[in-house]
């Protein structure tokens, strides 16, 4: 039946790029997996990847090091999904806010605050910075939630979310992620994530 074979494909392809994490982080050596989370389909996806890939590497649940880093652009349903997102998965709850780093920034520059390109792509270089950061503090990988989609059509940040040290959803675009992350809602024994993961579907795309 077509649902049972979408069922199938949707636990394959999480196991697929789960394994090729695994394997990556197995053959350098890497004490942990870095990643920050937005509260959004891609790094809902990148979390649960990376979820699997240290259980399948035999590495300790706490080596999942997820940052939520709001800024200017961070809806409170977005930034509260983050936080469960982390909760649900029994993890320790990591936040920087990055809204002083940002205007300083734009400070320094004599950027005047108007909504442009310079404002916006401040915010996702700054997150890419913190997080490779924090990866080499922890001697870690620092994983990326950039799909398919957004690098067929352009839609990223260069010197931003374009970068990272392992994009563990670049071969999938956006829809398949929903379906994917709809599978595990629906499959998954632990309410809170279900739940979760329900509402970051219904969130429209930014």
């Amino acid at each position: 039946p077509e649902g049972s074979l979408r069922a199938a494909w949707c636990r394959d392809a999480l196991e697929i790029a789960a394994r090729g994490l695994a394997g990556r982080v197995t053959r350098i050596g890497a004490q942990a997996v870095v990643l920050g989370l937005s509260g959004g389909v891609d790094s809902a996806m990148a979390l649960l990847t990376c979820e699997r890939a240290l259980q399948i590497a035999g590495l300790p649940k706490d080596r999942l090091m997820a940052w939520s880093l709001p800024c200017f652009g961070t809806s409170t349903r977005t930034r509260n999904n983050a936080r469960r997102l982390m909760a649900a998965l029994g993890l320790e709850s990591r936040e920087i806010d990055l809204s002083a780093s940002v205007r300083q920034h734009l400070q320094d520059i004599g950027h005047d605050g108007r909504h442009d390109a310079a404002y916006e792509n401040a915010q996702a270089r700054e997150r890419t910075q913190v997080l490779m950061n924090l990866s080499n503090m922890h001697r870690g990988l620092m994983v990326g939630p950039g799909d398919l989609s957004e690098l067929a059509l352009g839609f990223t940040t260069y010197g931003g979310d374009h970068m990272s040290m392992y994009g563990v959803n670049a071969g999938l675009y956006k829809t398949a992620l929903r379906l994917i992350l709809r599978q595990v809602a629906d499959t998954d024994p632990r309410p809170a994530l279900k739940e979760t993961l329900l509402d970051i579907l219904d969130t429209p795309i930014s």
